[in-house]
């Protein structure tokens, strides 16, 4: 049997994005979501919010809903930006975004600019959690609230792979685990505290009928989800 390549994100998302709809379209992601949304103020109104890694706008759509003033995504691959372009121009033409092209290294995005920054299933893409909390949290104003997610570190060990596919080829996106002992260490590092964690578990519902996969899925939690507060 032939290994899934595992690609670099830049070179994943270009060939992804095509077929990537603004909305949590598998089991996995739908658990994350829903945790993230739980987590995230019911009013947004008058806010600043920045998506962090945005992807096709998913998390940008729901800041919207909520009555945010302005949303800014910020996204490493340009693919992915057109492909938030086209989805925020059909479901919210009217709304006041901005999209820019930039690392979570190193945002585009002035100091203490947001009150709630949103970062969804990023974080797993880059080797340095320390540097990507540090970005986050430089863009945040103190006192504001952060939401970050990323796939559980239970699935590395259990062989998950983030995998997709495109043009009849199955690819796997490059993914660091981090622990959650890394997460509290960087956060105290930084000045972030960690106000609430969550461990979403799979929905068997979302579940598709005649779906092959991995059945102990359903006896662990998929992603960790973190409420950070960026002390004033």
């Amino acid at each position: 049997m032939n290994e899934t390549p595992i690609l670099e994100p830049a070179e994943a998302y270009a060939l992804w994005a095509p077929e990537y709809p603004a909305c949590a379209h598998n089991p996995v992601m739908q658990a994350e979501e829903r945790a993230m949304l739980t987590l995230m103020p019911a009013e947004l109104a008058g806010y600043r919010v920045l998506d962090a890694g945005c992807g096709s706008g998913r998390y940008m759509l729901h800041a919207l809903r909520r009555g945010a003033a302005r949303v800014v995504g910020v996204d490493l691959s340009p693919e992915m930006l057109e492909r938030a372009r086209i989805e925020l121009g059909q479901h919210r033409p009217d709304a006041r975004v901005e999209l820019l092209q930039g690392s979570l290294e190193a945002l585009p995005v002035p100091d203490a600019w947001a009150q709630l920054t949103i970062c969804g299933l990023v974080i797993g893409h880059l080797e340095s959690l320390q540097t990507s909390l540090a970005e986050l949290c430089r863009v945040t104003r103190p006192g504001g609230r952060l939401l970050c997610s990323d796939v559980h570190p239970i699935g590395h060990a259990l062989g998950w792979v983030r995998d997709f596919k495109s043009g009849g080829a199955r690819y796997a996106v490059r993914h660091t685990q981090h622990r959650f002992s890394h997460w509290h260490a960087a956060c105290a590092a930084l000045g972030l505290r960690i106000e609430q964690v969550l461990e979403p578990m799979l929905d068997p519902a979302d579940i598709p009928a005649g779906a092959h996969f991995d059945r102990v899925a359903l006896e662990v939690p998929v992603a960790l989800v973190f409420q950070l507060r960026r002390e004033p």
